[in-house]
């Protein structure tokens, strides 16, 4: 009996563990931003700059991309596991 009790009692501070650290990391994220740093929700730059960001950053993944799968292509034949 004092076992089954023991159990429940580890298994319920296990389990209400991530609300305690959860709430302590709620509260430094809410202190943080009085410390007067500007929210990171304001846009900088105009839309036309954002939209060349992106095609940039698309034709770059892309780039990446295709650099991979012509090396996966074109990887020599002794890497191949032997039998």
């Amino acid at each position: 009996m004092v076992n089954k009790l023991a159990a429940i009692g580890l298994t319920a501070v296990i389990a209400l563990s991530p609300l305690a650290a959860l709430a302590e990391t709620d509260q430094l994220a809410q202190a943080a931003p009085a410390a007067g740093a500007a929210p990171a929700a304001t846009p900088t730059g105009s839309y036309k700059s954002q939209m060349r960001h992106r095609s940039n950053m698309s034709k770059e993944r892309a780039r990446a991309g295709a650099h991979h799968m012509h090396q996966m292509r074109t990887a020599p034949a002794a890497t191949a596991p032997k039998t």
